[in-house]
């Protein structure tokens, strides 16, 4: 049974920085590739960061590139999100997500139905 756990969130006041990791079991980590999503109450689930499978490649939504960074450690089944200098809009449900690299494949990393498993999410609040 695959899990992906999310941990790291909380309240915090704007301009410091949270990292949030995500530890998988279940799932040869290694072959996956591995992306952060966020959610805001109404919102629709948008993209943030994605990583490659062996972690030199990376890419990020244009509203947090500069500010966050994605890692993986392959050994420990982990990957990382950096957050610093949050803004209150990065108020969402952080989710991390697999990609197994066979599921749609046609279609943007950035889109949800590129991954095959998902996350119960951890809350990131950011007040002013």
């Amino acid at each position: 049974q695959v899990q992906l756990v999310e941990s790291g969130g909380g309240l915090v006041q704007a301009g410091v920085s949270l990292r949030l990791s995500c530890a998988a079991s279940g799932l040869t980590f290694s072959n996956y590739a591995m992306g952060w999503f966020r959610q805001a109450p109404g919102k629709e689930r948008e993209f943030v960061a994605r990583i490659t499978r062996g972690g030199v490649g990376t890419d990020y939504a244009d509203s947090v590139k500069g500010r966050f960074t994605i890692s993986r450690d392959n050994a420990k089944n982990t990957v990382y999100l950096q957050m610093n200098s949050l803004k209150p809009e990065d108020t969402a449900v952080y989710y991390c997500s697999a990609d197994s690299g066979y599921t749609n494949t046609g279609t943007s990393y950035a889109r949800t139905d590129r991954y095959d498993y998902w996350g119960q999410g951890t809350q990131v609040t950011v007040s002013s």
